[in-house]
């Protein structure tokens, strides 16, 4: 058989009413549909669902005796409302008429039926699968419902390879966006994508990180748990608790008692519920029963402001309930037709007329009235989502207006196949009693939700609309003011695991939920970053930060300044030894050829003064920031200057002492060292020994401007590198072994003529000398900070001081105030007397 001719034969599958029971006893009712020009069909959960499990492939009755629900018969009145004012409008459709097929899915099995009979061919009971379904006319041009997740995901998948438009007016699942899997499926409600995103808004707006989730069996519960707890971990929450409540849960059973314990041991204060409006109330009459209180509850937008579930017998008591709610819309004249078909039909209910037809679209056993006392109440929860059907009615009505070209003012009212007319309703875009009507790629409405807050405060139960959400991106508005919590002084509850650390405190996670944490304080040099609460980042090297803290600081850079107090009194005491050390050579220069002077050394002593005045200028390096020059000329001028001073010293002393001593005992080294200038050559090469150490330190451990930060945590201490080198240590270990020699030498003279004596005074400047760099090192050991250069400065001085008071000052004091002393008659009687003295013992 060729394939063009395959769409002649195939399967043909009877929809006969009788499939669903005997004919005999049903009979259809004429409010179920509409004859027209173009047929829609409308699915619409007239009846609830029957508990039970079937055992034979038959339709669920619908009609059963207190199934009656009264949500659904609001949306099946918007469908027929909004045909109506379509066919009486002269500007949408004119000269076309629209009919309806409108079927009650109380059950997945009246749903299929419904779906099937949708599916076949206009004016049969027959399906057939053609190889191009592109010409298939089905009984129905579009369909609008059906209410719930699983019914809308049966339809649209047999709707799908067909491409006949199904417009949902309550499945909110995201796995019905996805085209690839439901081509033909569009939605007046928004996706639960966004419901979620709303929700961990919310949450985070008042700061629950420490939430349970319950959420009700089916795709609507358990894909919104699953998502809900994706995103909230996402953004820091945890989810110490989630369950589902099972379809066939009881109040009060077992199965709900385990829940409610659960969720008593997990002491969260925030409960989110994601469930249908059936298992919600199963859900809160068990937490009535288990008295579950003082929580905040978080109702999707199934339940959110359903009297089915505000109508709970001591529901006030369990806490306060926050929602998210789709936008309250009104279908102007809802009200009002529902109440014209109730006063025009008179009869009573009682059993419907036999017929021999077995073609009806609604299967009936008895047809109801209502009276004006009984009908349902059309309450905000009802009669927004009987906008949303009424509003997907206009959308297929906006877009066959497009289809048949009824721009012009007159429709073509050629033949419509379904897969043209979902072209045009993708690209509606209208306005509806000021609401725009458009959709996107996924065919989700761009609206947004309200969010509400139950309200207890009046003598009956009420909701408040605190707020709204809106995309993209989603984002929340909401006046937290309108909030009666449950708790005193109105005070937002908390739902923690553990209470925010203090600042400065980094959170260490305890256990497995990272809301779960004990608080530990940054340790000194770190702090805690508020993007990373749970690890504290060390600081940068130029700051510093206390224990406990959030923030770095910068650090204070210091060193010894030329404008402090100890600065300006160091600096003058070092320049009244320059001008006393320059006043001295003055005074010896003038004086050179007097016997002090001569006794001095003569000419050697201005080699000694010019040592002591290039110490004293290297301690001008010791103030202000250290840079490389005075890093390198400080220590180095200050070493090599009082080493020449020492050598000078040391071999005067030695001179002398072997003149006196020892000069008649050995006269032939005697002669020699007078000869070959054995005083001068001493000083020399003692001098190049620590010029040569000095260069050697410079060359190989370079003194350098330094930044001291291990110190003091605040501070920045500016220094130069020299304190701790080897070739510091090596240059103050050769001057103290010059001190001690020096020192040898005077102790070896105390017996010497009292104008050669320099004993007593050597000694007290060495010691002073010794002692001012033994309290240096100390302090030195002990304190690193900006005044150690004044320290060593200070030791430097008193050792410069001390040998420049010790040796020259007494010979001043002659020169100036006893020149009786300074003749020669007086220096040979010394020596005279020191002869005589010597030859007595």
């Amino acid at each position: 058989m060729s394939l063009p001719a395959a769409h002649l034969v195939g399967l043909q599958l009877s929809l006969s009413c009788c499939w669903a029971l005997s004919c005999h006893s049903t009979e259809t009712s004429a409010d179920f549909s509409l004859p027209g020009d173009y047929l829609l069909a409308g699915l619409f959960p007239l009846h609830s669902d029957c508990p039970g499990v079937r055992h034979r492939p038959t339709v669920t009755l619908c009609d059963r005796p207190d199934s009656f629900n009264g949500h659904g018969y609001h949306l099946f009145q918007a469908m027929r409302f909004g045909i109506e004012e379509i066919n009486n409008s002269t500007a949408l459709l004119p000269n076309v008429t629209l009919g309806y097929q409108l079927y009650d899915v109380c059950s997945e099995s009246a749903n299929m039926y419904a779906t099937l009979n949708v599916l076949s061919l206009l004016g049969t009971h027959h399906i057939e699968i053609r190889a191009d379904p592109s010409h298939y006319s089905p009984a129905a041009l579009a369909v609008i419902g059906p209410d719930t997740t699983n019914h809308a995901a049966t339809t649209a998948a047999l709707l799908s390879p067909f491409l006949v438009p199904l417009i949902s007016y309550e499945a909110s699942s995201v796995t019905l966006g996805v085209k690839r899997h439901y081509p033909s499926f569009l939605r007046t409600i928004p996706s639960d994508k966004h419901q979620v995103q709303t929700m961990v808004l919310l949450l985070q707006s008042f700061g629950w990180v420490w939430i349970s989730v319950v959420g009700s069996d089916g795709d609507y519960g358990q894909l919104g748990v699953q998502a809900l707890e994706e995103q909230a971990t996402q953004q820091g929450i945890c989810v110490a608790f989630k369950d589902i409540i099972p379809f066939s849960a009881r109040p009060g059973d077992e199965r709900m008692q385990g829940i409610m314990h659960h969720l008593a041991r997990a002491r969260t204060t925030v409960v989110v519920v994601f469930s249908s409006r059936q298992l919600a109330r199963v859900f809160f009459e068990s937490v009535v029963l288990a008295n579950l209180t003082a929580k905040v509850w978080i109702a999707s937008e199934d339940w959110a402001i359903s009297r089915h579930i505000s109508n709970v017998p001591g529901i006030q008591g369990i806490g306060t309930v926050l929602g998210v709610a789709i936008q309250q819309r009104l279908v102007p004249g809802l009200k009002e037709f529902e109440e014209a078909y109730v006063q025009a039909d008179k009869g009573a209910p009682g059993p419907c007329s036999r017929t021999s037809e077995c073609s009806s679209n609604q299967i009936c056993r008895e047809c109801r009235a209502f009276t004006a006392e009984q009908m349902p109440t059309l309450g905000a929860f009802s009669m927004s989502s009987a906008y949303n059907a009424y509003r997907a009615v206009y959308a297929v009505a906006h877009g066959l207006h497009q289809l048949l070209g009824c721009a012009s003012g007159a429709c073509s009212r050629d033949r419509v196949y379904p897969w043209q007319l979902l072209e045009q309703i993708r690209k509606v875009n209208f306005l509806l009693h000021k609401d725009t009507v458009r959709f996107n790629d996924n065919g989700d409405p761009l609206s947004g939700y309200d969010i509400i807050a139950w309200d207890w405060s009046g003598p009956k139960w009420n909701f408040r609309v605190i707020g709204s959400s809106m995309w993209p991106p989603v984002h929340l508005d909401i006046n937290k003011t309108k909030i009666q919590w449950h708790g005193k002084d109105n005070q937002v509850p908390k739902s923690v695991c553990s209470s925010d650390c203090l600042e400065g405190h980094q959170r260490v996670i305890s256990g497995f939920y990272h809301c779960c944490f004990e608080c530990v304080p940054c340790e000194a040099g770190s702090f805690l970053n508020k993007s990373d609460l749970h690890s504290c980042q060390p600081c940068g090297k130029e700051e510093w930060a206390p224990a406990g803290s959030e923030t770095c600081f910068p650090r204070t850079v210091v060193f010894l300044t030329w404008h402090e107090t100890i600065s300006w009194v160091l600096l003058a005491a070092n320049t009244l030894l320059l001008l006393l050390v320059t006043g001295t050579a003055g005074l010896f220069a003038w004086h050179l050829d007097t016997p002090v002077v001569k006794s001095a050394g003569g000419r050697l002593c201005f080699f000694m003064l010019g040592s002591l005045a290039g110490g004293s200028c290297g301690l001008y390096g010791f103030f202000g920031e250290p840079t490389l020059p005075t890093c390198l000329l400080r220590q180095s001028l200050l070493a090599l200057g009082f080493a020449i001073f020492l050598s000078c010293l040391t071999i005067r002393s030695f001179q002398l002492v072997f003149i006196f001593k020892f000069s008649a005992k050995v006269p032939t080294f005697y002669r020699a060292w007078v000869q070959n200038h054995g005083p001068g050559l001493f000083v020399v090469i003692s001098s190049m020994a620590q010029l040569l150490i000095c260069l050697t330190w410079l060359a190989v451990w370079t003194p350098l401007p330094t930044r001291e930060y291990q110190v003091f945590p605040e501070l920045v201490v500016l220094d130069c590198t020299e304190a701790n080198s080897p070739g510091f240590m090596l240059a103050f270990a050769y001057n103290g072994l010059l001190s001690v020699s020096a020192f040898a030498c005077s102790y070896l003279g105390k017996d010497l003529p009292e104008n050669y004596n320099e004993a007593k005074c050597v000694t007290f400047s060495l010691l002073l000398n010794f002692v001012s760099w033994i309290a240096f090192f100390t302090t030195a050991s002990v304190y690193q900070g900006k005044y150690l250069p004044a320290v060593n400065v200070l030791a430097a001085l008193s050792s410069l001081s001390g040998g420049f008071s010790g040796y020259f000052l007494p010979k001043c004091y002659v020169i100036l105030c006893r020149p009786d002393l300074n003749s020669t008659e007086h220096f040979q009687a010394s020596i005279q007397e020191y002869t005589r003295r010597c030859g007595s013992t």
